[in-house]
């Protein structure tokens, strides 16, 4: 299959990247440093990778930027990001790429643990990750041509963890969350969230 990894460069992106190497043509997207570039939060920068790209079989996306901050220190940018990149921008990845994607092609996006389980300063990314559990919900049921749209749901990752100095114990690798992803591009569930333990 031809598959479209958005978010290539990231710690989760690049084990799913080199995952299904073996046996996809994967084809990398991210901000920088990958075969095509993309700025999730522009609807036109989507657009135009598409466009480069052509007809692809599936998509994954493991990007989406929004930020820590505490509740009464958010203020309308950190929203702003949040929303319009994390949550519209991979909204946009179905919308605009269901006119580039085979019939029976899946879209894989991210959300996370916080939509569930929020902690202290994660409201903006609560938010985001929570609208789009919703939104893949609600999307499966109108996607024709028997097209797909699940969300991987990770926990934090041990390599980033370790790298903040935390105890990496309660994480998971970024190698055994890509499971998850490979879940959902080869199964045949529609509209659900992968809990990325399930698969490691």
């Amino acid at each position: 299959m031809k598959i479209l990894v958005v978010g290539a460069t990231g710690l989760i992106g690049g084990a799913v990247s080199a995952r299904l190497s073996a046996d996809h043509d994967v084809i990398r997207a991210g901000y920088s440093e990958c075969d095509v570039k993309v700025d999730l939060g522009s609807r036109a920068s989507i657009e135009a990778m598409f466009k480069s790209v052509g007809q692809v079989d599936a998509v994954i996306s493991t990007a989406g930027l929004a930020g820590f901050a505490p509740f009464h220190e958010l203020d309308d940018a950190a929203y702003d990001l949040a929303l319009g990149n994390k949550l519209m921008g991979q909204v946009n990845l179905v919308r605009v790429g269901q006119a580039h994607i085979s019939d029976g092609g899946s879209f894989t996006l991210t959300t996370g643990i916080l939509s569930r389980e929020p902690m202290p300063d994660s409201v903006a990314i609560s938010i985001a990750n929570g609208a789009l559990e919703s939104f893949v919900r609600a999307a499966a049921l109108e996607l024709d041509r028997a097209l797909r749209v699940n969300t991987v749901s990770p926990v934090f990752v041990k390599e980033t963890m370790e790298k903040m100095g935390m105890d990496p114990s309660s994480g998971l690798s970024a190698a055994d969350t890509a499971n998850a992803y490979l879940a959902a591009l080869e199964g045949d569930m529609n509209g659900k969230t992968l809990d990325a333990p399930d698969y490691a």
